[in-house]
Parts: C-alpha cells; structure tokens; sequence
C-alpha cells in the first residue's frame, strides 16, 4: 500500500509536468490559469486544453493499460518475455491501418457509410486488433498448451507483418510515408471529444484485470495447483484474452503500436516491489505503467520549439535495458 501511494504521488507530480512542459513556450502563470479556468492567449489555452492534457491522460491510461497486459500475459504464459504484442494484436492492428492507407487510399466503406482520415484509421486499427484477438480466442477453444497458444499468436502476428510488408512495396510514397509516422506510436491521438470514449474503454479493462488477481496468483503456482484450488484454466486464459485484447486494441488504435512499454513496466515493478503477489504487483503495474509512459511524453518534447520525438524513439531506450539485465541475471 505505501508502495502504491509513492507511486500515485509521482503521477500527480509528473502529470502536472506534462501539462506546463511542452515544445512551445508557456509561461506557468499563463499555464495555472488556463487549467483554473481563466483566460489567456487564445493559442495557449488551446495548446494547453486541447493537446497536453489529453496527451497526458492518455499517456497515464495507454501505459497503465500496457503494462498491466504485458504482466498478466507474463503470468498466464509463465514467460518474461510475453507482453501485448507476442500475440500479433499489435500486427493486426497495423495490418488494418496499412489496409486503409496503402490500399484503400485513407477511407473506410460499409454500404452507405464512408469515413476518411483519423476516423478511418481509427476503425481500421481497432477491427484489425480484434480480429487477430478473435481468432487467438478461436484456436485458445482448441488448444489447451498455453506455450502452443502463445507460439500460434506469434505465428499470426508474423503473417500480419508478411501482408504490412507486401503492401509497403507496392504502396505510393505517401502512402508510406503516412503509414510509417502512425507506427512510430503518439500519446496525441485522443482528443477531447474522444476522450470519454478511451477512457471507459480502458477502464473496463482495468476492472476486468483487477478480477484476475486470485486466479493470478493461483496460476504462480502451476495450472495443476490451480486446479486443485477451483480454478477454471480454461475460462481464466479466455478472459484475459478478452481483458489483453481489448486494452491493447484501443491504445493500438489511438495512439499506435508502442514498443516496450508492456514488456519492460512489469518487470521493473517486479524489482521494485521484491514479490509476484497480484494483490500489490498488479496496482503498483498499472500505476508504474503510467509513471514510465508519462516520462517518455516528457522525454518526447525537444526544448527550444523543434519540436517532438516519435514516441517509439524513446520507450526503448527505458526498455530495452530492462529487458536485457532480466535476461542476463536469469542466466546466471
């Protein structure tokens, strides 16, 4: 608990970080009365309302979402290398993007209805990672060996990545050009008016993780102990499909394929907090996913105007270390 606390101080302090620092210069006077609902500069309140708040509410749900994924996925797989693309949801979300941009030149049609631009890709991303996630659940019907499950999810997400690549080659320069600025992942994908949408989405997922907590710690022990204790294998696997799909679905969606963040967050609470209990490990996951994607929005912002980092840029140099000290410590 007091381990929880710390960490929901530091989002606080980060968070407010996020809302005063940015590629344009704002003075902190102005930035305090903006969010206290008085006036300034037309251009500042809408830099301030309309791009760093939602920035950083997404950046704390995307990364809470992630990373309480990748440590469920982790968990069930009994692999440290399992996170929310090892099952080619990542794939097929970017598979139904490059589908809109590469080959039905950025619009979406059903019948009548026709949508372009964001929206489109939006809905493509969103269908592509649920497709992928209804066929894992499909094969998850069949097969009972999780390490098989896990290695048909990563058999699908390497044919997505075949089709990515095969519409990449025949695709207009532009058309890669725009499918290559989506992969290198955002936090400024939700606006305002999207924003009620994410955030009910990725809070039914957060609840829906929180009530695999039990079985969690029952599978610490091995699916036969498991068993013995009354829990389904079967049912606990297919809700976390469920719960995993449907978190990195949306984020995929909104803020593009994001590297790390799922992979490396659960491990580094892991470290910190010295125990695999799901009653603490989970929060303190969630909320540690927040702190590090909270921090790669920070270290996206290049000082004096320039500009910002793809966020893809940044995440690995935080994850990527992670992952090879617990790679080389289990070695030794």
């Amino acid at each position: 608990m007091r381990h929880c606390l710390w960490l929901t101080l530091i989002i606080v302090a980060l968070f407010v970080l996020n809302i005063f620092i940015g590629s344009v210069s704002i003075p902190s006077s102005d930035v305090m009365t903006i969010m206290l609902g008085g006036t300034s500069k037309p251009s500042w309140q809408y830099i301030v309302l309309e791009s760093r708040l939602p920035q950083a509410i997404t950046a704390m749900l995307a990364g809470g979402s992630l990373a309480v994924s990748g440590l469920m996925l982790q968990t069930a797989f009994r692999n440290p290398l399992a996170g929310p693309s090892v099952f080619g949801i990542n794939s097929g979300a970017g598979l139904g993007v490059a589908l809109v941009m590469l080959l039905l030149g950025g619009s979406l049609s059903a019948g009548s209805v026709s949508v372009s631009g964001f929206v489109a890709i939006l809905l493509a991303a969103f269908i592509g990672a649920m497709t992928v996630m209804a066929v894992i659940f499909l094969f998850s019907t069949m097969v009972r060996n999780s390490v098989m499950l896990l290695i048909i999810g990563i058999m699908i997400g390497y044919i997505s990545n075949s089709a990515i690549s095969l519409l990449n080659f025949f695709a207009t320069d532009e058309g890669v050009k725009s499918y290559m600025v989506w992969g290198m992942g955002s936090f400024s994908g939700v606006s305002m008016r999207m924003m009620p949408v994410f955030v009910l989405v990725t809070m039914a997922g957060l609840i829906g993780a929180a009530i695999l907590v039990k079985p969690l710690n029952a599978l610490l022990l091995g699916d036969r102990y498991a068993e013995n204790l009354g829990i389904n294998i079967i049912r606990v696997r297919n809700w976390l499909l469920v719960v995993t799909g449907l978190l990195t679905a949306i984020v995929t969606a909104f803020c593009g394929p994001i590297a790390f963040i799922g992979l490396a967050v659960p491990h580094v609470t892991r470290l910190v907090l010295h125990t695999d209990n799901h009653r603490m490990l989970l929060p303190a996951t969630i909320l540690m996913g927040s702190i590090v994607a909270l921090v790669c929005n920070l270290l996206c912002v290049l000082p004096g105007e320039s500009g910002v980092i793809p966020l893809n840029a940044v995440t690995p140099l935080i994850g990527a270390p992670v992952i090879i000290y617990v790679i080389t410590t289990r070695r030794t």
